[in-house]
């Protein structure tokens, strides 16, 4: 049942209505999600000043990934039970605090610090601002909500990159400027969704208590689990490529150490993927995850190419292919997930492939640190393609073995 949208109070405060709930949701959404990529292009700069090497870089990455993880396991269903309100203004919190300590960060610990913050205010945003964009959608129109959702996500994580490289490039203070321009821009976030008209009735008035998400695959949705899942592995590991090691590609193997130009290439591989998750949603499951695998297979062997020949162009084009592919792999595969696991499965089940997918920003991303380490970052990044084209590879093999075993003899 859903709430009386004509009143003009809820809980003692004035909400605004439900369209434009709406649009606040959305724009605090982006907002958040800008906040978590805003350090991409700043890496070599934190490395020069404080002479951290390629691996420290890399685990300051991973444990954003921590973050988002914990959030997902803990508090991934507490929007259902607390409302959507209650659930993203800590998200917001935690997006701030995060800003707050890349600003006043000296040394690695705040460094740290505010990385964690940053996955738990995306773990928690994530799924709730999903929830109420669905909740809030102008004429109950859940496809065009989840389709705006999707978009405003990968939105705010693709204009991250580009604020703070364009700031660090042109600006002064290169390594506070951008998280101040973030505090400003989170400030009517909050204020938007402290006027948000709550959209589960009743939710809040609610006890607050966490109930942490039961992971796990059913066996009736497991042989659908697994293709997509390794397909989800490989095309987080993309982006997570991107965002943690591709500044440092630019300016160690492309000698270009413009940093707008680094968050030019991340915005080419997220604006890619939100193309790829539209298009692949207008596509059956079966069709989209096969084709979004072969272009990362595409992708990666232009990578490979473009670090060879130390080819920016190629680069991009490969971020950007490799891109279109993750997000059309990732949307369909999200799909297939959610349609076999049962409905009393489904939360547990989808929360198990975002643990999958946020692992890969993470796992693989340490990995090219520790082999750059031992040789260089151009054998780093072509072993990582390879390895990544294997994956996307064997998900498409997994696909047709099923595939195999539907079609009756």
């Amino acid at each position: 049942m859903r709430p009386a949208w004509g009143e003009s109070r809820q809980c003692g405060r004035r909400a605004v209505g439900r369209s434009a709930s709406f649009v606040l949701v959305a724009f605090a959404f982006a907002v958040t999600m800008l906040g978590t990529t805003l350090p991409t292009p700043l890496y070599p700069i934190y490395r020069a000043e404080l002479g951290l090497s390629e691996l420290t870089v890399t685990i300051i990455f991973a444990v954003y990934a921590a973050g988002v993880i914990v959030a997902l396991v803990l508090f991934g269903n507490l929007s259902d039970e607390i409302g959507r309100r209650r659930t993203l203004l800590p998200g917001l919190a935690c997006s701030a605090l995060s800003a707050i300590a890349f600003v006043l960060a000296a040394g690695l610990p705040l460094i740290l610090a505010g990385r964690v913050l940053s996955g738990l205010s995306a773990g928690l945003f994530t799924g709730a601002a999903t929830g109420a964009l669905v909740d809030l959608a102008p004429d109950g129109d859940g496809d065009r909500a989840s389709l705006v959702a999707s978009v405003v996500n990968i939105g705010g994580l693709a204009l991250g990159p580009v604020l703070a490289g364009v700031l660090s490039q042109y600006a002064g203070a290169p390594l506070r400027l951008a998280f101040w321009v973030d505090l400003a821009l989170l400030l009517p976030a909050a204020v938007g969704l402290w006027l948000l008209a709550e959209p589960v009735e009743g939710a809040e008035e609610r006890p607050v208590r966490i109930r942490p998400t039961r992971l796990g695959v059913p066996d009736e949705a497991r042989a659908v689990f697994v293709p997509a899942a390794i397909a989800a592995f490989a095309g987080f590991a993309v982006l997570g490529l991107f965002t943690a090691v591709a500044p440092a590609f630019l300016s160690e193997v492309l000698d270009i150490g413009n940093h707008a130009v680094t968050g030019l290439a991340v915005l080419a591989v997220f604006g890619s993927s939100t193309l790829g998750q539209a298009v692949g949603r207008g596509l059956s499951s079966d069709r989209a995850l096969p084709l979004g695998c072969a272009l990362l297979i595409a992708g990666m062997a232009m990578l490979a190419v473009a670090l060879s020949a130390a080819s920016l162009g190629l680069l991009l084009a490969g971020g950007a292919v490799a891109g279109f592919g993750q997000g059309m792999a990732f949307a369909a595969g999200l799909a297939a997930v959610n349609e076999a696991a049962p409905a009393e499965r489904r939360a547990g089940t989808a929360s198990s492939y975002f643990v999958v997918a946020y692992g890969a920003i993470s796992i693989p991303v340490i990995g090219i640190g520790l082999l750059a380490r031992a040789s260089d970052l151009v054998e780093a990044g072509t072993v990582f393609a390879a390895i990544d084209a294997v994956l996307a590879a064997a998900a498409i093999a997994a696909i047709l073995r099923l595939r195999r075993r539907r079609t009756p003899a």
